[in-house]
This record gives C-alpha cells, structure tokens and sequence, in this order.
C-alpha cells in the first residue's frame, strides 16, 4: 500500500465519519443538540473537502496508485451512507430518499466492478452527471447534519430541497450508467 497524502487524506475521511455520527449519541449535557449540528456538519464538510483534495494532489503530484482508485471511492460510499443513516435517525431524510440514493450507491459499484472484470470500465467511468450527484449530496447533507436556522435561511428546508435534487440526480445518473452498460449487459446474458 502506497502512502502518501493524497492516501492519508482519503483515510482521514474514513475517520472522519464514526466522529460524523458519534457526535449524536452524546448526551445533551456533555453536547447541546445545536453543537450537534454544528460539529458532525463540520466534520462532514472537512472530509468533503479531503475527497476533492486528494484526487486532485494525486493527480497534481503523479501519485495515482490502484489502492487510491479503490480506497477512494469506498470512502465516499462510506461517507456519504453513514451521514444518511444518521440524518435517517433524526428524522432530517426519508427513508425513500435514502433508499434511492444508497441503492444507487450499491448498483453502480457493482456495475462498475463487473465492467472492470470483463475489462469494460471506461465505459462506466465518472461523468458529470455523477459529478454533478455528487456535488448536490455533498451540499445537501452538511445542511441537513446542520439543521438549525442561519438568520432568516431555513438552513433544513434547503437541505432537503437539495436531498431531494440530490435523488433525481441520483436515479438519472444511474439509468445513464446502466445504458451505457447495457449493451455489454445484454451481450453477456446470452
């Protein structure tokens, strides 16, 4: 296993998330409810930060490595379920929501691995359709761990407006996926 930072990054992300979700199993009196918030949309930002960080020093600085391809993307995954799962707890997402977007999350992994086995994957590879999912989820859920009023934006009525952006992005980008596929699909189930 290579390391360099682009890898510590993406493992600080991996940290980062049982610190995401732990924060809400503190008591009030140790943690008021509002800091919460405030700590597990922090932390979710800075490992937000960490994956376009480290894709864009490994790829700044040559050090790609397959272990990064893999650790990357699973960090993401993790990321990005852990954060819903508790946004589920507190009542912040729907359970469809949820089930769309990690449902998503699984199908297109496994597309992708299958197409990498019959030695297709670039016809999967990350587009901006996945790219713009992405950047809807990544804004959506900070605002949702936040929850609280700024002033006169209601920071959860956004959020959820983005989670539910987020999930029409999620279901388009996967059909793309799954058409582009489709034809190695229907070739292989002969």
């Amino acid at each position: 296993m290579p390391l360099n930072l682009p890898i510590l990054l993406t493992w600080l992300r991996v940290a980062l998330i049982p610190l995401v979700v732990g924060v809400f199993h503190l008591p009030e009196s140790v943690l008021a409810p509002h800091l919460q918030n405030v700590i597990a949309a922090g932390f979710f930002v800075i490992a937000a930060v960490t994956d376009w960080l480290d894709g864009f020093l490994a790829r700044r600085w040559n050090q790609t490595s397959s272990f990064g391809a893999f650790l990357d993307p699973v960090a993401d995954k993790l990321m990005v379920v852990a954060a819903l799962l508790s946004l589920l707890a507190l009542d912040r997402v729907s359970d469809l929501i949820a089930l769309i977007i990690i449902g998503r999350e699984l199908t297109i992994s496994a597309l992708r691995e299958w197409m990498a086995q019959i030695g297709a994957s670039k016809s999967v590879a990350v587009n901006f359709f996945g790219k713009l999912k992405t950047a809807c989820q990544m804004t959506a859920i900070p605002l949702l761990l936040w929850h609280d009023p700024v002033g006169t934006l209601d920071i959860a009525r956004i959020g959820t407006w983005m989670i539910y952006a987020a999930a029409v992005l999620t279901l388009y980008s996967m059909f793309y996926y799954m058409k582009l596929a489709w034809p190695q699909i229907r070739e292989r189930s002969r």
